[in-house]
């Protein structure tokens, strides 16, 4: 098939199209700007547009599929001219959808975990040589992409519940229709979509929906939230719960015998027991999984170390919403309580940065002896938000919260914290500052 993707540059898109081009597919795309890392994969595979922007002359009646991104806006001039054309039009959830028809669907959904999960259900396939399509939200170590489409007939696919695109205005997750779900928790996030937590909340209900009936459910006992939505559904869905894989420190102790692992902290040992059972469904038993994911060193992001030597060690994580926030700062501390442990977040996002919003962030950092917030009023002003003052940010946090507004502030910051473990977490990147340049000589 000729399939052009509109706003190719995303995370997602320039996955799927690289894929979509092993797959066989001629493949084009287009977008106004491209950054690093997709700018130079997708010159690897020979995807990189000739010329950024948009271009209506490139939409032909040719064109079997145009997959359009979220970044695209309505009055895209080349969405325009493929509704004139009669082209079908796609989000990526809805053209993965229509892709894995026929295979098993496993989806895993929820407001944080969901990328671990999914990532760990990954590794222990591949490691048992079962054949599977995937979608995750980052790379993953022995996996070239993102995201895999093939005839296998199974996919594994990362459920997000962000808008689909900017003529779908459905989560994600309502395309995919699982017969597998787990779904992680339940905490309020994106609230430029979802104003209220109970409007946040409704999307979660509304997916449950989705799943065929007598579709399997495992969902996360420790989230009230989730005890409710199950009890709602549990006429229609087989619903089971699940918790923690009982740990000590790295280790995970299961009838009797020690595990070591790589990954650390209670979230991600939840996150373990659900890929663990989405796994014994798929004909791997516990033992096998748990020994599989002696090598599992994580996704992108997730807890990655950034530097270690005899002073630091330094980790970078993608957490930005507040159950994020406080899963990762929690597991850190519990996995290193006896050394000084410097946080530094930054505001990066919508809802972040939002007054109404940021409140939901209290107590979240209390466990490191040093907190750092940083956030950018120019970031705030672009985004069109009401105006952020330092001590609106310190008072929303709580406790003894260090806030800065701007990246040298942040960095005289980074100077008075103390060796030993320091935690970087955003979705963007701290005002430019070279992170790993920062713990050099």
């Amino acid at each position: 098939m000729r399939i052009h993707l509109i706003a190719i540059g995303g995370s997602i898109m320039h996955n799927l199209a690289m894929a979509l081009q092993k797959g066989g597919h001629r493949v084009t795309g287009s977008d106004d700007e491209i950054y690093e890392p997709s700018r130079s994969r997708l010159k690897s595979f020979g995807l990189l547009p000739e010329k950024m922007g948009w271009h209506p002359s490139d939409i032909t009646s040719d064109i079997d599929i145009i997959i359009l991104g979220m970044h695209a806006r309505a009055d895209n001039p080349e969405l325009r001219k493929a509704l004139e054309l009669g082209l079908s039009v796609m989000s990526f959830p809805e053209f993965v959808y229509n892709a894995s028809q026929q295979k098993k669907r496993i989806v895993v959904a929820g407001s944080h975990g969901k990328t671990s999960t999914t990532s760990m259900i990954m590794h222990a396939l591949r490691k048992a040589g079962k054949d599977f399509d995937y979608l995750v939200g980052a790379l993953i170590p022995g996996f070239e992409l993102m995201v895999k489409l093939s005839d296998a007939p199974v996919i594994v696919v990362e459920g997000d519940e962000y808008l689909s695109s900017t003529i779908d205005r459905r989560p994600k997750i309502f395309h995919y229709r699982p017969h597998v779900t787990a779904v992680t928790g339940v905490a309020w996030d994106h609230r430029n979509v979802f104003p209220t937590k109970e409007n946040y909340v409704r999307q979660f209900v509304e997916y449950l929906d989705t799943i065929p009936a007598s579709g399997k459910c495992f969902l996360y006992r420790g989230d009230y939230t989730l005890q409710e939505l199950g009890a709602q559904a549990s006429d229609r869905l087989d619903i089971e719960y699940y918790d923690g894989l009982p740990y000590e420190g790295s280790t995970v102790v299961w009838r009797g015998e020690e595990y070591p692992m790589e990954v650390f902290g209670r979230h991600n040992f939840e996150n373990m027991h659900a890929a663990m059972l989405i796994c014994m469904g798929e004909g791997i038993h516990p033992e096998e999984f748990l020994s599989s994911m002696s090598d599992f060193s994580g996704a992108d992001m997730r807890l990655q170390v950034l530097h270690e030597d005899e002073s630091n060690v330094v980790y970078r994580d993608f957490a930005h919403a507040p159950s994020k926030v406080r899963s990762t700062v929690e597991a850190v501390k519990e996995f290193m309580p006896d050394r000084p442990f410097a946080a530094f977040l930054e505001l990066h996002t919508f809802s972040s940065l939002s007054q109404d919003f940021i409140r939901e962030y209290k107590g979240s950092m209390k466990m490191a002896d040093r907190a750092v917030v940083f956030y950018s009023p120019h970031t705030v002003e672009m985004k069109k938000l009401e105006k952020l003052s330092k001590e609106d940010v310190a008072n929303a946090f709580g406790g003894d919260v260090i806030v800065c507004d701007s990246s040298d502030s942040l960095l005289d910051e980074f100077s008075l914290a103390e060796n030993g473990v320091h935690l970087w977490m955003s979705s963007g990147r701290f005002g430019g500052i070279d992170l790993e340049g920062l713990y050099v000589d």
